[in-house]
């Protein structure tokens, strides 16, 4: 062979083996997704006001629209009126009770009023005994004490009997106002339950976004009748989304749940963006190569999928083709 053959061969053969070798830009391919949530109605009712467009910001937790709570709110009224009623009856069993309590106590100091006017009348006897022994006061004065005490004693007795009959019936009467205050005290927390259901189904009829992101589709106006658990609209977190890759069994040596990791979005025309990203997940059953994905080792059947997540900063879009560097 010539010599200028021989060099001409080395220096081909030396350019194959350095493409050979040239490293690849990307290591993974997939595309970018967002957590997506689908609000639904959790009320029944027409939907008085839903202010929601296609594209729009919503941070979490705003008010968005309304689902008509009249009847709910009717309802709720009328729980409290009740409660009302409740408490005055209660109010008034405690008057019975008190004024049974009263009474009874007022023939407890009967008692005690004729017990000591027949001590005073037992005294005065007692003195008068003496003065009629003695002539000095007529035996009639004595004659009076002693049937002024027998009327006490009777008076006493009598008393005495109304109170004994008078315990019984309020032992009886007792049992009843507190079987009936232990009735108003359960209907009381019944109400109390279902004023909390009403308060909770109130609520329920103000729409809200359960996360902060964007508006991906609308499915209803304002003035429809909406159903409990009728799609209203569905939003996304577009600003913590995440490539969805896939990778070959060789390079899971390489790979481990949080990660950093280098990510790529693609804009076309050869346009691209770095990000730093962090693997959040890493399938454990492999499956066979998605056609639109392209791997380190492009004849690989089965790979394994993988997530990283990435910072959006407002460029990337949900579906948008990437590429990740480990």
């Amino acid at each position: 062979m010539k010599p200028n053959m021989l060099l001409f061969s080395c220096v081909a053969l030396l350019l194959v083996t350095a493409c050979g070798k040239k490293e690849k830009a990307f290591d993974a391919t997939g595309t970018f997704e967002a957590t997506e949530v689908t609000v639904s109605a959790k009320s029944t009712g027409e939907l008085l006001a839903f202010n929601v467009t296609e594209g729009q910001e919503i941070d979490q937790g705003v008010v968005v629209g309304n689902i008509d709570a009249y009847q709910l709110k009717l309802q709720r009224q009328q729980l409290e009126s009740t409660k009302d009623q409740l408490k005055a009856n209660k109010k008034q069993l405690n008057a019975t009770r008190g004024a049974t309590n009263s009474k009874q106590l007022d023939l407890e100091k009967q008692v005690a009023s004729i017990r000591q006017q027949i001590a005073n009348a037992q005294r005065e006897r007692q003195r008068y005994s003496e003065l009629v022994n003695d002539g000095a006061v007529p035996r009639k004065q004595l004659d009076d004490i002693n049937y002024q005490i027998k009327v006490l004693e009777k008076q006493l007795a009598a008393t005495q009997d109304q109170i004994r009959s008078n315990n019984a019936s309020l032992k009886e009467q007792s049992q009843g106002i507190t079987a009936q205050m232990e009735g108003i005290d359960a209907q009381q927390v019944g109400i109390e339950v279902q004023k909390a259901q009403l308060d909770d189904q109130i609520a329920n009829t103000d729409i809200k976004a359960p996360i902060t992101g964007s508006v991906l589709e609308k499915y209803v106006e304002a003035g429809e009748f909406v159903n409990v658990g009728k799609p209203l609209f569905k939003m996304a977190d577009t600003q913590n989304m995440f490539i969805r890759a896939y990778v070959t069994s060789a390079q899971l040596k390489d790979i481990k749940v949080g990660q950093a990791v280098k990510v790529f979005a693609d804009f076309g025309d050869k346009q691209k963006k770095a990000y730093d990203g962090t693997i959040t997940w890493i399938s454990s059953r492999s499956e066979f190569t998605p056609k639109t994905i392209v791997t380190d080792d492009e004849r690989a059947d089965l790979v394994y999928a993988v997530k990283i997540a990435v910072k959006n900063d407002g460029f990337i879009k949900i579906g948008m083709y990437g590429e990740v560097k480990f």
